[in-house]
């Protein structure tokens, strides 16, 4: 007969609350560019081979995601690669409507 087995301490960010929903367009923006901005540091990290494919993981792979999600967040906030500002500027921008007829 088999025994069940169980996790003895919870999975990384299972408990994690959701992150709020964003009340303004800025808002949205910010977290969206946070959300490129943490991929781009995960891809630069790796998964198997370090930081940059040095070979030189530590162990602290977790410890090293809630880090970069942490430093994306914060840069995303102090204006980041500048992409929540050009979100929010086309979004807010009055766009010209073309008459399909003069539109080639």
């Amino acid at each position: 007969m088999s025994t069940p087995v169980t996790l003895s301490a919870p999975l990384p960010g299972a408990d994690a609350p959701p992150a709020p929903k964003p009340k303004t367009l800025a808002e949205a923006a910010q977290q969206f560019e946070a959300l490129m901005i943490g991929q781009m540091l995960k891809e630069a990290r790796g998964d198997a081979n370090g930081w940059l494919g040095s070979g030189e993981e530590t162990g602290n792979g977790t410890l090293g995601a809630v880090a970069e999600e942490q430093f994306a967040q914060a840069l995303a906030k102090s204006g980041g690669l500048g992409l929540s500002r050009q979100i929010v500027a086309s979004m807010t921008r009055p766009h010209a409507v073309s008459d399909p007829q003069t539109t080639p």
